[in-house]
């Protein structure tokens, strides 16, 4: 299978894997809502699944390299999130609810490390930033679908037609990826010259600070645009709560979003490819906008707001995870992956919570603090934008 190729398949697992997991976020707040969750829960809610999403990669990540056995980490991983999210269509409560919205971030976790250092291999011929684009435009195509699907149901049955009708979704993913593990079982024979974790028993106890201080300072910037950053789940909240808009139309809102993120995905990843770290210059931009506009009164602006929001989540998702494939050696991949969401996970934990509080108890502060976060991250990336990236000795073969 062509690396082209593999990239693409690859890209119609996660298109069928986000009808699923993104169909069920795009309504998460207004859902949580119903069952009697206020402002601050939902932000802690939704903020613990994004850190729980995240910060587990920092065991999943290692536990991936040492193996190498990232198949398997990606099956388990996409496993757990089409078994957690059709479950809320059960009578769980609102307790309950909560532990499966969390439940679904973490087979997140799970799979992305290892899905990554897999997609990171295939997209080395054609451009990382490139192939990380594509496979996120792909990914959002579902992003946009199943949220549309869920608004659909919701306005036939209720929140349980919603949740229910993503079951077939789910096993289409698992069908997929099996086949695509069994036809491509090593995918790092794309990138000639990179070191397999398999062949070398891995790097086992490799210390995090092996990364390096580039990486890290990356990470920081990457951590302070999610600290100020809102949660869909915040905003959807607020478009209900605020009586901008009736719950199942806040679906189609989502959706609008993750077309834009695709868009975004695939315009910053080619000029990642041409330009480097430059390119992200905008993501504080785009995410302290988003975030402002969302939450205003004025449905217009909120809208608009939604609309930067999948920008800026289009360039996280793709420009941002291309990013860190040419800051470290191949063979640490996996630990990096880990490593980098797992800094800006427990960001976004505090940001998604601090942000839900503040809209609670004082909104007019939101604004101001959103602005001065997001100054602060692109103070921190500026004296990163023009480093080259490493050469093709210390991290595969060049593009």
């Amino acid at each position: 299978m062509s690396p082209w190729r593999f990239v693409v398949v690859f890209g119609v697992v996660s298109m069928l894997a986000d009808v699923v997991y993104e169909g069920a976020r795009s309504i998460t707040g207004p859902f949580l809502g119903s069952l009697g969750a206020g402002a601050t829960l939902v932000g802690v809610v939704t903020g613990a699944g994004e850190a729980a999403g995240l910060v587990l990669r920092l065991v999943s990540g290692p536990a991936a390299e040492r193996t190498g056995r990232y198949w398997a980490w990606t099956i388990a991983g996409y496993g757990l999130t089409v078994v957690a999210v059709p479950a809320l269509a059960l009578p769980v409560g609102l307790a309950g609810a909560c532990v499966l919205v969390i439940a679904e971030r973490v087979g997140k976790a799970t799979r992305s490390p290892a899905k990554d250092t897999l997609l990171s291999h295939a997209g080395t011929p054609m451009g990382r930033g490139t192939a990380f684009a594509v496979h996120e435009a792909l990914d959002q195509t579902g992003a946009f679908a199943g949220p549309l699907i869920v608004a659909g149901a919701i306005a036939w049955h209720g929140y349980g037609a919603g949740f229910g009708v993503l079951v077939l979704p789910g096993v289409a993913v698992l069908a997929v990826l099996v086949w695509l593990a069994r036809r491509v079982p090593d995918p790092s024979v794309y990138e000639t010259g990179a070191e397999d974790p398999r062949a070398t028993g891995g790097r086992r106890g490799a210390p995090l600070a092996g990364l390096g201080g580039v990486f890290w300072r990356y990470a920081a910037f990457s951590a302070a645009t999610m600290a100020g950053f809102a949660t869909f789940g915040l905003i959807g909240f607020h478009l209900v709560d605020a009586g901008l808009l009736r719950p199942e139309l806040v679906p189609v809102v989502y959706a609008v979003a993750m077309a834009v993120d695709a868009v975004a995905a695939l315009a910053t990843g080619r000029l990642f490819d041409r330009w480097g770290l430059r390119v992200l210059v905008v993501l504080p931009v785009l995410a302290g906008g988003g975030t402002v506009l969302a939450l205003t009164g004025s449905v217009v602006l909120a809208l608009a707001g939604a609309g930067l929001w999948g920008a800026a989540m289009g360039v996280q998702e793709s420009t941002m995870r291309a990013a860190v494939a040419d800051l470290v050696p191949a063979a640490r991949r996996p630990t990096a992956y880990g490593a980098f969401a797992a800094v800006y996970g427990v960001a976004w934990l505090a940001g998604g919570a601090a942000l839900g509080a503040l809209y609670g108890h004082a909104p007019a502060a939101l604004a101001p603090v959103v602005i001065a976060v997001q100054a602060v991250a692109l103070a921190m990336l500026w004296p990163s934008v023009g480093r080259p990236r490493l050469t093709s000795a210390e991290s595969g073969p060049s593009r």
